[in-house]
Parts: structure tokens; sequence; C-alpha cells
């Protein structure tokens, strides 16, 4: 399944709520959220997500109400110094 990565701003976010964000994106059944990383202090929240195609992930992210800044669909990893396809 196509990897994406996501940029969030995120506006007066309590650890709660971000907690509560977490919670939300690792239920969904459409898409897979595998990895958030957050920058509390700068508002700004990385997301990388396993979905279908950037069209269902985009819908998804609207439908949760997730803004984004921009999405990224990642085509190559580096793995071990080499650098890999991502499927």
């Amino acid at each position: 399944m196509p990897r994406y990565l996501s940029q969030h701003t995120l506006a007066c976010l309590t650890r709660q709520g971000a907690s509560e964000m977490v919670r939300q994106a690792h239920a969904a059944t459409q898409v897979t959220a595998t990895r958030f990383l957050l920058n509390m202090q700068e508002g700004k929240m990385l997301i990388e997500f396993d979905a279908p195609d950037r069209a269902e992930l985009e819908k998804w992210l609207a439908a949760q109400k997730f803004h984004f800044d921009w999405l990224l669909r990642i085509e190559f990893e580096s793995i071990d110094g080499d650098l890999h396809p991502v499927s």
C-alpha cells in the first residue's frame, strides 16, 4: 500500500489533545497511521500513513478535520544506507 507523509500546523493543542488525535487516527480503518512526530513548542506535527491512494487519504483527513499543510507520497526510503522503493 502506498505510504504518505503529512505536515500539520497545530494551534493551541495540549498534550492531552494530541494524545486524543493520535488515538483517533490509530482507530481509522480507511487509512493506517503508522507514526506521529510532534513539536508542541513550534506547533508542528508529521504523520506517516499507509493509504490506498492520495484521494482516499485526503478524504479521510477532511472527514477527521485534520487540516494539513502538505501531503507527500513516499516513493523511496533508505534502509541500511541503500535506497529502496516503497510499495
